[in-house]
């Protein structure tokens, strides 16, 4: 039988009750399937900070690497240590020690699921850069906490970086729909997304049937709203595709059925799979967290894997699941509750 081993992370808050949800739903779909997970928990988290002053081991990359995958429920817990802390302690240092340079993030309704828009036939697959450009880290302060203060954060582009995940969203838009919006800023920023365009150019021409369509930030978020239907595959930067994505999370019905993928393309490293959503303290342990995104973050960890077939029953699990209206409204159904209604629905 193929195994696979999976380094498993709820981190923070409503983190452990969705990667729970998830775990149980990817166990069994593995049974039907002929496949095993082995799942090995690591308590990183705001706690483990709190206790150790780290938001993981020393040697926690190292410990990770071994696995074939990463499952992560949620980090932050502002209240407890700065999200500053958080995030660059943990979630970015393994994205980009695994060069996990692809951030894969879809936008679609589920069926049961009303969303705010008129619009509800769009299916949208954003591409955000996940290693360089605005969330660098590169910059610093001078003179803290004088009249004096000067704060600098630089973005760094560089022609490896703008280029791998370019050619990745074109060889997904050559997969799907033909269709690549390639977002910038080049009016105002005349150095970086400038530099973005013109690769985007020199791409296009390797890729002749791909419908190709430079937008400006703002330009594209509008048309999120407005023709999201008009859209397929959207490659953006860092910071860009952090917006734009939280924008697609809403027009889907909200970030409960927002998943996402951080991939290392070339395999050498494992990839790392998480829904968008935060912790959301305020009702963690409540057990009401949607675990819809984890649960398709899961279903995008299997077809990563390979287990293609398996992974497309856990989406048919979750759409069977809306479907009857579970798991669709906020807070009104537990988290067991959505979990098993998509367990059921496996066989």
């Amino acid at each position: 039988m193929k195994s696979y081993s999976i380094a498993l992370i709820p981190g923070d808050g409503i983190g452990s009750d969705v990667t729970a949800a998830a775990w149980t739903v990817l166990e069994t779909v593995a049974g039907n399937f002929g496949f095993a997970l082995t799942g090995t928990e690591f308590p990183w988290s705001c706690k483990f900070f709190k206790d150790t002053g780290r938001m993981m081991p020393q040697d926690g990359i190292e410990t990770l690497r071994g696995f074939d995958a990463i499952l992560l429920g949620a980090v932050g817990w502002p209240a407890e240590v700065p999200d500053s802390v958080s995030l660059h302690g943990l979630l970015l240092p393994i994205r980009k020690a695994f060069v996990q340079y692809a951030n894969i993030r879809p936008h679609r309704l589920l069926p049961g699921v009303t969303g705010p828009l008129r619009a509800e036939n769009f299916d949208i697959l954003c591409i955000r850069e996940n290693t360089e450009g605005e969330y660098s880290g590169a910059g610093g302060r001078v003179h803290q906490g004088t009249l004096d203060e000067v704060a600098v954060e630089t973005s760094i582009f560089t022609r490896a970086g703008v280029e791998r995940i370019l050619r990745f969203g074109f060889e997904q838009a050559r997969a799907r729909r033909g269709k690549l919006a390639s977002v910038t800023k080049s009016n105002a920023q005349k150095y970086s997304m400038v530099f973005w365009d013109e690769i985007t150019r020199k791409l296009a021409a390797d890729y002749p049937n791909i419908e190709v369509t430079s937008y400006h930030v703002d330009a594209l978020a509008a048309r999120m709203i407005m023709a999201p239907e008009s859209l397929d595959v959207v490659v953006a930067s860092n910071l860009f595709g952090d917006i734009l994505t939280d924008i697609g999370a809403a027009i889907q019905g909200g970030l409960g059925y927002a998943a996402s993928a951080n991939i290392n393309p070339g395999r050498s490293a494992p990839s790392m799979f998480e829904p968008v959503h935060g912790s959301a303290p305020d009702i963690a342990h409540l057990g009401i967290a949607n675990p819809v995104a984890a649960i398709w973050s899961g279903a995008m960890m299997l077809d990563h894997l390979g287990e293609k077939a398996a992974a497309d029953r856990v989406i048919k699990g979750v759409e069977a699941a809306t479907a009857r209206g579970i798991g669709t409204i906020p807070g009104k159904d537990r988290t067991e509750a959505i979990t098993a209604a998509v367990v059921a629905a496996l066989t």
